[in-house]
């Protein structure tokens, strides 16, 4: 006897009925199942009796690629009940497709992704034919709404038109190659007892072929067809509709999408199995079970595969549709009126009325999931909807969705999470963290909310350790307070619980990235570092390696951090980076990461990146305050990390001349560049240069000139106060300050040139150049721009208080508008013989 395909939908209650029945019936000697073949030696760890859903989590890392893939199972998975049913009719029950790590799954994070859907051509043509809106309700209209009697019919037609309208990838080809060599193996060993094959419909074509041809230098030859026995005929002959004739011209011998060429050769082992291919030497792979919940197996929630509304079909499953529609009705009422939102009786039954309506109205056999929802929607709906129904299209629920139709998804999706029976193996983590726990006081189910010391050790532990947990996503318990950079000025931190549902699950999936904690954390950064394209995301990662006290102990995440932020485009963003990894070098104590050859190397790679940006700058006009804040940065970790690798004072003083004279940078730039040169290659301030930088900028405009002061006070502000030279000791935050001694005033002056500069202006001039000079000196705190005001009135030989040119009766630009507007308007009235001279004559 040859092998009996079975082409199924992953997660159909029909599917996984026909399957049960199948076995019943035809008590075969194998059963095999798409699915990971290296857990074949482990399934008596898949069936200890978990609570499903439960999923095969398995992991891959090398030095270039980490990937993460799930095969989830539940009660009326196909594959599940012919692994259950198969081992209880005492058949040779085995997985048969590639492990997660092969490259055929590269691109895919869930092996029962819907085919179909990949594919979709055929049923957007079913669609329109059937007149429904989604292949969801197509679905339900062929399969799940339909009597069991003639479903494999169906199913054969159903995927023989999905797959005779596509062309498969390259990954499909080999998974199928290599499905087809355990057909062959299982059927020499069955020496003519029946072998059932369960496996995605979509594979179901190219598979018979394949099995049936012995090789595939035979395939290309074969004709179109195969053994009745091996396929059944291809017919819909309960459903109407489709037309027969299309279907039946896909004959299997013509199948596109079975690149033979490009199919990977599979070796044979000594008992005539396939061997399971290994990972390549020196990568990381395996596999685990996980719980997994109803949640993560719902398409609405943004699920790759299988059917929708999971609760809803486990109701299916356990108690028949009508009772599973009835029990839904009831639900979502339920919880409608637990959030106080009023559902009447009445709305009830005309929601009872409407599904059995619907139900008659379609032809339904049954009522299907569609009619159900439809229904609950016209009766407890009253407002206009912005968008479609979610269950009309496929994907994730859209944010605003109304809230009547997100209860309405919710009951059918369900609350249930599997559980592991006590006896599964968990990878090394899942007990590294139990035992971190059990030591810090943390362990058991989060009851209050740690408040931790972080200037004591053993609180530094802990919140470690919550760190750990928080960036490898375990839920359990939220910061809610606590420092938010590395140089915040905060010890303390405060820790709430919080739901810990799927903890266990994100624990094992975890365990991908390493044995323990800190392993596993630093991993995770790693890879954070190795993807973040946005500097922001970078200093978090940066900030986040510094809380979980990782950073001393993985030179892969100095690597990968040194790497990125040589490749980041923007200097406001890399600036804050540049900042926040001197901050943390020059002063921690707390964290103790101060002088450590991470936060060094990030140093050194910032600011040879963000000199490079600075002297390619270009742009319009105005001031970039973030770029500016950068080459404060720079800076700083030159005059404070000398020592750093990477860092040359007089190089850096080089590249700021340059820019400082490059007549293409924007004005903000060369002067921040001016200024740097001067921090670093002078430090006996040159008056006599600055002066005559600020006559040569005036040429180009009092806006131009506003934009190059505000670059120079934000990187030497100090240097450049007038009465004031510095003999280069020390620093603060706008220049080197400590050690500076008062000098005389004079013509030379940067507030003396620049008196004479602005009262040389006309005074239409001066106003428009008037919001980028108040933006430059906005950069100087009130006591020195009181200095500054003093000094003027010194110039003009008046007496008085300074501190009343700080303060006006209304806003400075208020004031300027209104005296451009009198302008005007003096304006005018002259023009047209109007002001005082040309009416009343010259006054007396």
């Amino acid at each position: 006897m040859t092998a009996v395909f079975l082409g199924v939908r992953h997660h159909s209650p029909a599917c996984a009925r026909l399957v049960e029945r199948t076995i019943d019936e035809l008590r075969p000697a194998h059963v095999l199942v798409e699915g990971p073949a290296e857990m074949n030696p482990r399934l008596d760890e898949l069936l200890l009796g978990h609570e499903l859903p439960v999923a095969v989590f398995s992991h891959y890392r090398d030095g270039r690629r980490a990937a993460t893939s799930w095969a989830p199972l539940c009660d009326y998975s196909p594959e599940w009940v012919a692994l259950r049913a198969g081992r209880a009719a005492g058949a040779e029950v085995r997985f048969i497709d590639l492990p997660a790590w092969h490259p055929a799954f590269a691109e895919r994070t869930n092996r029962y992704a819907d085919a179909e859907v990949r594919y979709a051509r055929a049923t957007e043509r079913l669609c329109e034919q059937f007149a429904v809106d989604s292949p969801d309700a197509l679905w339900d209209r062929l399969f799940e709404a339909e009597p069991d009697e003639g479903v494999a019919e169906r199913l054969d037609a159903y995927f023989a038109l999905v797959r005779g309208d596509a062309e498969a990838d390259a990954g499909d080809r080999a998974r199928e190659a290599y499905m087809a060599s355990w057909v062959r193996a299982a059927v020499a060993a069955a020496d003519g007892g029946p072998v059932l094959v369960v496996t995605g419909g979509f594979h179901q074509p190219a598979l018979r072929r394949l099995a049936a041809s012995g090789g595939p230098e035979a395939v290309r030859d074969a004709a179109p067809g195969v053994e009745h026995d091996a396929v059944r005929g291809v017919e819909l002959g309960t459903a109407p509709g489709v037309d027969l004739d299309a279907v039946r011209g896909m004959a299997l011998g013509t199948a596109p999408g079975v690149d033979l060429d490009a199919a990977p050769g599979v070796e044979l082992g000594a008992d005539g199995w396939p061997l399971v291919p290994e990972p390549p030497s020196g990568a990381d792979a395996g596999s685990f079970l996980v719980p997994y919940s109803f949640r993560r197996l719902d398409a609405f929630a943004g699920y790759e595969s299988g059917m929708p509304s999971p609760g809803f079909y486990q109701e299916v499953w356990e108690r028949g549709p009508q009772e599973a529609a009835d029990r839904l009705l009831r639900a979502v009422v339920e919880r409608l009126r637990a959030r106080k939102v009023p559902v009447s009786t009445a709305d009830l039954v005309a929601a009872r009325s409407l599904t059995e309506g619907l139900t008659a109205l379609r032809g339904h056999p049954r009522t299907a999931r569609i009619d159900v929802l439809d229904g609950l929607a016209g009766a407890l709906i009253t407002d206009d909807l912005d968008g479609p129904l979610p269950w009309t299209v496929r994907g994730a629920i859209r944010a605003g969705t109304h809230p009547v139709v997100v209860e309405i998804l919710a009951a059918c999706g369900g609350a249930r999470t599997g559980r592991l029976h006590p006896g599964t193996p968990a990878p090394p983590l899942v007990h590294d963290v139990a035992a971190q726990l059990d030591r810090l006081g943390l362990s058991g189910d989060p009851a209050r909310a740690p408040r931790l010391d972080l200037t004591d050790p053993g609180d530094l532990e802990r919140s470690r350790a919550l760190h750990g947990l928080r960036v490898l996503g375990v839920p359990g318990y939220e910061r809610t307070a606590g420092p938010a950079h590395g140089v915040d000025p905060v010890f303390t931190e405060r820790w709430e619980p919080r739901p810990a549902d799927g903890r266990d699950a994100a624990l094992v999936e975890a365990g991908a990235y390493g044995a323990t904690l800190a392993e596993a954390a630093a991993a995770v950064l790693a890879e954070r570092a190795r993807e973040e394209t946005d500097a922001g995301a970078l200093a978090a990662a940066l900030f986040d390696t510094v809380l979980c006290g990782v950073s001393g102990l993985s030179a892969h995440l100095l690597s990968e951090l040194g790497a990125r932020v040589g490749v980041l485009t923007q200097p406001g963003p890399l600036g804050e980076v540049l900042s926040a990894a001197l901050g943390l070098w020059r002063h921690d104590r707390v964290f103790g990461v101060a002088r450590d050859p991470l936060l060094a190397a990030v140093i050194g790679g910032a600011t040879d990146r963000l000199l490079w940006l600075l002297e390619g700058a270009r742009g319009p006009g105005g001031v970039d305050l973030p770029r500016l804040r950068a080459v404060v940065a720079v800076r700083d970790a030159l005059r404070h990390a000398p020592g750093v690798s990477g860092l040359d004072r007089s190089a850096a003083a080089a590249v700021a001349r340059r820019v400082g004279r490059d007549a293409g940078a924007p004005f903000d730039v060369r002067g921040a560049a001016f200024g740097l040169h001067h921090v670093l290659a002078d430090p006996a301030w040159a008056a006599d240069g600055t002066a005559d930088a600020v006559r040569a900028v005036a040429l180009s405009g009092v806006e131009a000139l506003g934009d190059w002061l505000a670059g120079l006070f934000a990187v030497a502000r100090d240097e450049v106060t007038a009465g004031v030279r510095t003999n280069g000791v020390g620093a603060s935050e706008g220049g080197t300050g400590d050690g500076a001694r008062p000098v005389p005033e004079g013509a030379g002056s940067l507030v003396g040139v620049l008196d004479d500069v602005l009262c040389g202006l006309p005074e239409s001039a001066f106003l428009a150049g008037l919001p980028a000079l108040r933006q430059a000196f906005a950069f100087f705190p009130p006591r020195e721009r009181e200095r500054i005001a003093s000094q003027l009135l010194a110039r003009r030989g008046l007496r008085g208080s300074s501190r009343a040119l700080l303060r006006t009766t209304a806003d400075p630009l208020l004031i300027a508008r209104a005296g451009a507007l009198e302008d005007r308007v003096t304006g005018l009235l002259a023009r047209y013989g109007l002001d005082r001279h040309g009416i009343g004559g010259t006054p007396s």
